[in-house]
């Protein structure tokens, strides 16, 4: 299997079928936007040139970050640098929200400079942030 590397938001969104972003350089969305089935049941592996935050509710399938599995169970937040290799693959409609930004939005910023120091980034933390829902 190949590594789809995806340069672009706009790129990204594009293959997902969703919407063009308001901003080339971030966009927020709902997992269930996401159109069609032919996403699901496919395993996919990708790398952006860009940052992702994702919190997800329910389990919809797994997910490998670098070399290892991640815990990808119900209420977790997924966080990914630019460069990083994920293997994800949906097997139901997933609930929740993904946000991607391209490292320019913050380079000059203060956060731009300390990012790299944030682990939760990288391959080394081999756990998702389980999060729980009150109601």
């Amino acid at each position: 299997m190949s590594i789809i590397k995806i340069k672009s938001i706009s790129e990204m969104k594009k293959m997902l079928g969703l919407e063009p972003p308001k901003h080339p350089l971030i966009t927020l969305f709902n997992w269930k936007d996401i159109a069609g089935e032919e996403y699901y049941n496919r395993e996919v592996q990708v790398a952006f040139d860009f940052y992702m935050i994702s919190q997800k509710k329910l389990p919809c399938g797994s997910v490998r970050y670098g070399r290892n599995n991640y815990d990808f169970e119900e209420g977790v937040m997924m966080f990914i640098a630019p460069g990083q290799v994920m293997t994800s693959s949906v097997e139901a409609e997933p609930e929740g929200w993904a946000l991607f930004f391209h490292p320019d939005l913050i380079r000059k910023t203060s956060l731009g400079k300390k990012i790299s120091g944030y682990t939760f980034f990288s391959y080394d933390v081999h756990e998702a942030l389980h999060l729980s829902e009150e109601e």
